[in-house]
């Protein structure tokens, strides 16, 4: 059926009470995050969950990069191993294209994430300058080019995914305008915005419009439309992780999104082409992903508990000295270099030589040589201050 109501339903014609509920808790547990963190503390923080949220969306596609290579790409070091090389871009890609949604948010400028012309836009800067066997998709009887910002439109660009078979390349197109409708927020309630969050990360694979990079676009949409909803604690928390590791298990994932392609079940199954039924327990799933990730975040940033593993911190790698410095910046967002021998106890000789141990190693930064120390949290101090932010590696 290649008309753009193949995707329907967009949403279910009634919630019921546990999506409801879980619409009610991540409003409430996004906003108490939002909240939780000194400002410039929280963009420090954000930068690694660009990190981590890049490092579980790769997962998923099976890219295994670690945390400090994704770092290193950020700085333009990469491997000489071609196949790492091409993970690291990715993964670089990702980040910074996560991080320019998120100053378009702040900005004011993010348009509507589930119009074309943003989805264009991301699968664009996403490919723009990744190594050319990157652009190819490779099966056992045809090579296909990936470009960059363009969905299938060609009838060669027919790809079956699995057992689904998207829309034909002729109709996407009609398929995405129907699609930039229904999930438009300008149209929406803020609770509907949520549950639109779910049902579109579904509807967007279903319709498969890129020849490739659709998981990961929709991920970055979905990021985008976090925040969109107002749920996004300006970036602390991502549903990557959550998509990659699962309730239960890392399967769920991709046997929740088959689930939801599943044809409508009779005439108690709504009124769309898809299952209604089914569209409705991955939203429930989706959510309960939400809400458990915004759950296991607010856990790691509690005040008392990060300062003290910034304390066990200072004395693995520094000295006992660090630990009331970095504790300070942590509550306090910055510190003055002339006040941190006041924080630190120590005379000012000895803080000086440990502020610049400290900056060196990269647990402080500033934006010049001589003003304020800002916290800066690397993948490599990840295990002792966040655990479990990542696989152990």
């Amino acid at each position: 059926m290649e008309t753009s109501y193949r995707f329907e339903p967009c949403f279910p014609e009634t919630f019921g009470s546990e999506i409801l509920d879980l619409v009610a808790a991540i409003a409430r547990k996004s906003a108490a995050l939002d909240e939780k963190l000194d400002p410039r503390t929280a963009c420090s923080l954000a930068d690694l969950v660009r990190v981590m949220s890049s490092f579980y969306s790769n997962l998923i596609e099976g890219h295994n990069t670690l945390p400090r290579e994704i770092e290193a790409a950020l700085e333009n070091e990469f491997s000489q191993e071609t196949d790492l090389r091409n993970r690291q871009f990715e993964a670089r890609n990702h980040v910074r294209l996560q991080e320019a949604v998120d100053r378009k948010f702040a900005d004011g400028t993010l348009p509507e994430p589930a119009s074309p012309s943003f989805l264009n836009w991301l699968h664009a800067e996403f490919y723009d300058d990744m190594p050319a066997d990157f652009r190819i998709v490779r099966s056992t009887t045809r090579t296909l080019d990936i470009v960059p910002g363009r969905m299938r439109r060609s009838p060669e660009e027919e790809v079956p995914v699995g057992r689904h078979i998207p829309p034909s390349p002729q109709y996407v197109a009609e398929f995405m305008h129907r699609f930039a409708e229904r999930y438009a927020f300008a149209k929406m309630g803020d609770g509907e915005k949520i549950i639109a969050i779910a049902s579109a990360h579904h509807r967007f694979n279903y319709i498969h419009p890129f020849v490739d990079g659709n998981g990961r676009v929709s991920r970055l949409m979905s990021h985008a439309m976090t925040l969109q909803a107002g749920i996004g604690a300006h970036g602390l928390w991502s549903v990557s992780r959550g998509l990659a590791r699962g309730l239960d298990s890392r399967k769920e994932y991709k046997a929740m999104m088959e689930h939801a392609d599943a044809p409508r079940q009779g005439d108690l199954d709504g009124r769309g082409n898809l299952s209604e039924r089914a569209l409705k327990d991955f939203i429930a799933w989706f959510l309960k992903i939400m809400v458990d990730q915004l759950d296991f975040m607010t856990k790691l940033y509690d005040l008392p508990a990060l300062a003290g593993r910034l304390h066990r911190l200072a004395e693995i790698e520094w000295r006992p000295e660090a630990g009331p410095l970095l504790e300070y910046v942590l509550r306090r967002g910055e510190v003055p270099r002339g006040e941190a021998s006041h924080v630190t106890g120590l005379g000012v000789r000895s803080t000086s030589d440990l502020v610049q141990r400290l900056v060196k190693d990269g647990i402080l930064q500033s934006e010049t040589p001589k003003s304020p120390l800002f916290l800066r949290f690397k993948a490599d101090f990840s295990d002792v201050l966040f655990p479990r932010l990542f696989p152990e590696t």
